[in-house]
């Protein structure tokens, strides 16, 4: 269950949404379909991030990519704090194109950075994303300059090779509606049922089974923000029922569906 504030807001743009957090919540495993930037503003946590094991302070930028499993827990008894932008893959990618003349390069390398121009980034573009009276000409401005700055701390971009996870993988991230067994995804991979899930945890951070509802929860939050009510939304995100939903929901973002319902309205 969640301990603490969290506000999920509209940004000006479409694509971007922001979360501010005061929470001494512990995160379970889970990922993203956003990329995900913001400061920590009081307090500590540390997290099992996809590049590895990381702490962050006050006045430290993170990180996530899209995708990437990490977990997140406060740093001793306090709660800590922060602000975070998430946003769609098209909006960075489009943003890379521009900063980098069209190459490829569109991963967060480093989950946590010290740079307090960088932080300093962060702030302005999420005080200017949420002035519902600023010109879009300086909210785009500002985002670049928070993208530029942060892809240029990252390794040169390399495609994964295609693969029998990378296939079962998509498979889920394509339809995770649809009920799969393990003998499915098996066959798809062409691999046995146990060397599928132990190297498809070893690369990916996750089960098979958990990696489904991690997009099972994305689903349903795309939906939710549609305007589905929150039984439909569950139903057809794949969920048995809504508590099914709710309880996944919740262990992954620290808030509840019906909150993030709220948020929107």
């Amino acid at each position: 269950m969640a301990t603490g504030r969290f506000q999920i807001v509209r940004t000006g743009i479409d694509g971007i949404e922001a979360v501010t957090a005061d929470s001494r919540h512990s995160f379970a495993r889970h990922t993203h379909d956003t990329y995900g930037i913001g400061i920590v503003e009081r307090g500590a946590q540390v997290s099992a991030s996809g590049r590895g094991m990381v702490e962050a302070e006050a006045g430290n930028t993170i990180t996530v990519n899209p995708g990437e499993v990490h977990d997140g827990a406060p740093l001793g008894d306090a709660p800590r704090a922060w602000r975070m932008l998430y946003l769609q893959p098209a909006i960075v990618a489009a943003a890379a194109q521009d900063i980098f003349d069209g190459r490829p390069r569109e991963e967060f390398h480093a989950p946590v950075l010290e740079d307090r121009r960088i932080a300093g980034l962060v702030s302005a573009t999420l005080a200017i994303l949420l002035d519902r009276n600023a010109a879009r000409l300086g909210r785009d401005e500002r985002l670049f300059l928070l993208l530029a700055a942060v892809l240029r701390e990252q390794a040169p971009h390399e495609s994964p090779a295609a693969s029998p996870i990378g296939r079962v993988r998509d498979r889920l991230d394509d339809d995770p509606a649809s009920a799969v067994t393990l003998e499915d995804l098996a066959a798809e991979s062409g691999l046995g049922r146990f060397r599928l899930v132990r190297d498809f945890a070893r690369i990916t951070g996750l089960t098979p089974h958990a990696y489904l509802l991690q997009r099972r929860t994305e689903l349903a939050r795309r939906l939710i923000a549609l305007g589905r009510p929150l039984a439909e939304a569950a139903v057809e995100a794949g969920f048995a029922d809504q508590s099914h939903m709710t309880r996944n929901f919740t262990r992954r973002y620290g808030y509840t569906p019906g909150a993030y319902l709220s948020a929107r309205a």
